[in-house]
């Protein structure tokens, strides 16, 4: 029997390009809402005995991971065989360790909560923090984006070109690229006056006259994103882009990209676009999940899925 894939609503997008590539439609699922916003799932086919995906990223609001969570209930009590939660945006995730007193470890408040909805999976790309994977008592198939940017990349001319990390904590997946191309790798490090607000950012490393090429997981309001654009022209680049898996580009986002020396932002599509914009590109992560979730399903290894070199 072949595995049964479901949508949430707002990754119906997503998910309908996955299903395409996977070449068995999307199965019937509907979401009620009573008058008071409470949703209810119904599932319209018998899932007993096989083996579920659900698809559905958990970016705001809120609504998107309750959603989810009440989809995994519905199958597990309809005896589903085994449920994949596919989360291509794994929301909640920034808060991975506490950092200050009295603040919540948010990540590990949603692994504990699509357990105890019944996910026996979880497949997902780009956690904010590599360690989250940690926080499951399930296996995770943490995917990455790698397998999507380096062969786009790879038609571009990187003659002339560096990695970048905008932040310190970005290091390691900027090396990644810079390691891969067998390019330089440079860091820009923000000096904060306080808390949520940065003072300016020093850029480390040779950058003049280099095509820059910024990464990170995920761009929210891009104002980090925007100052270490600007920072690394006036080291003397000669152009920055920026590679982001997931757009989240909240607040005042687009307007900061437009007003930056930001050439151009290359983002997956985990998150849909809020509005349209000429110097934003977007990759679809859809053939990447699609195959994941045969392997998965035919017991396969997920090991070739990940770019090597």
């Amino acid at each position: 029997m072949d595995a049964k894939i479901f949508s949430g609503l707002k990754s119906r997008y997503l998910s309908e390009k996955i299903s395409d590539y996977y070449g068995y439609p999307l199965s019937k699922v509907e979401i009620k809402q009573f008058s008071d916003g409470e949703m209810q799932p119904i599932i319209h086919e018998s899932v007993r005995g096989v083996n579920v995906f659900f698809i559905q990223s958990t970016f705001a609001p809120a609504d998107n991971l309750l959603e989810l969570l009440l989809l995994i209930d519905t199958a597990k009590r309809a005896s589903a065989r085994f449920i994949t939660a596919v989360i291509p945006f794994f929301g909640y995730a920034r808060q991975d360790r506490k950092d200050k007193p009295r603040v919540p470890i948010s990540a590990k408040l949603m692994a504990n909560v699509l357990e105890a909805a019944g996910a026996d999976r979880i497949m997902t790309m780009d956690f904010h923090a590599d360690q989250i994977q940690g926080f499951f008592n399930i296996p995770v198939d943490h995917l990455k984006s790698e397998a999507i940017f380096i062969p786009y990349l790879k038609n571009k001319d990187l003659s002339n070109t560096i990695f970048a990390s905008p932040d310190v904590g970005g290091v390691k997946r900027a090396r990644t690229y810079a390691k891969y191309f067998s390019t330089k790798l440079v860091i820009c490090d923000k000096e904060r006056e306080k808390a949520n607000e940065v003072k300016k950012i020093i850029v480390i490393g040779e950058v003049d006259g280099a095509d820059v090429v910024l990464v990170d997981d995920l761009v929210d309001t891009a104002g980090t994103l925007c100052k270490a654009a600007d920072a690394l022209i006036e080291a003397g680049a000669k152009s920055v882009n920026a590679i982001c898996t997931h757009a989240v580009l909240s607040g005042n986002a687009h307007e900061n990209i437009e007003n930056s020396k930001l050439e151009k932002l290359i983002v997956t599509d985990t998150i849909p676009l809020k509005q349209k914009s000429s110097n934003i590109e977007v990759l679809s992560c859809a053939k990447l999940f699609s195959r994941a979730i045969r392997n998965v399903h035919e017991y396969k290894s997920i090991e070739a899925l990940f770019v090597q070199k």
